[in-house]
């Protein structure tokens, strides 16, 4: 295992304490148990690859108003409050984290995970997921998800159980089933993610993702 994948999974697991989300936490014990093959069954409202694109939405429930008037549609009529303070973010990782290709949002509001990805110092600490050295653009981020839309979680499970049974069958074996705990949902991908199984950076895992990329709803992408 490589230590950027190990840098990579730790760091996402601790922006999800660094900026308090309520739902679709993605802890240590996040996922299902083992291969997850026997939650394969049953699997609703498989979204395909323009679903993925169309769904608006945030990751979390209960959160500050984030629609207003001449909010992106995704056709670029303009912008929403949750992209705006997105942007924010991302000029604060730029100008104060120091990370000056820091990818702007996506039109949706969303950050662009897989170029954040690349961004990845593989000898830092995961700083370029969690708001900077020492949190410098952590109260930005908070702001940012604080503005995130209402999401729907049973979509979202469903989404990324697809999603999980995709990366299964190509290849990745080991890619747990998210779950449902409390109405929330778990997100699934590492079994374990103390201790990785799975190298992201290996080109078996990139080729899997690209294949699946469509089951997951706008704005899972960086969740599993």
């Amino acid at each position: 295992m490589t230590m950027r994948t190990r840098t990579r999974t730790t760091a996402r697991l601790r922006l999800a304490g660094l900026v308090a989300l309520p739902v679709l936490a993605f802890s240590a014990a996040c996922g299902g148990g083992g291969d997850g093959g026997a939650q394969d069954a049953g699997v609703a409202s498989v979204p395909d690859g323009s679903g993925a694109e169309n769904k608006g939405g945030g990751e979390a429930k209960g959160k500050g108003e984030a629609k207003g008037e001449g909010e992106d549609s995704g056709k670029g009529q303009g912008r929403s409050a949750f992209y705006d303070a997105q942007l924010k973010y991302v000029q604060c990782m730029r100008a104060k984290a120091g990370v000056k290709d820091f990818p702007d949002p996506k039109l949706s509001g969303y950050l662009d995970w897989p170029k954040i990805d690349g961004l990845v110092d593989p000898n830092g600490k995961g700083e370029e997921y969690k708001g900077g050295k020492n949190g410098v653009c952590v109260p930005e981020l908070r702001v940012a998800m604080n503005l995130e839309p209402e999401r729907d979680d049973q979509k979202d499970y469903e989404s990324m159980l697809a999603h999980a049974k995709c990366m299964r069958e190509n290849g990745m074996s080991k890619f747990a089933n998210p779950t449902m705990s409390g109405g929330n949902v778990m997100p699934g991908g590492e079994a374990n993610p103390t201790d990785p199984t799975m190298d992201r950076d290996s080109p078996a895992y990139k080729a899997a993702r690209e294949a699946c990329k469509g089951k997951l709803l706008e704005g899972l992408d960086g969740m599993q």
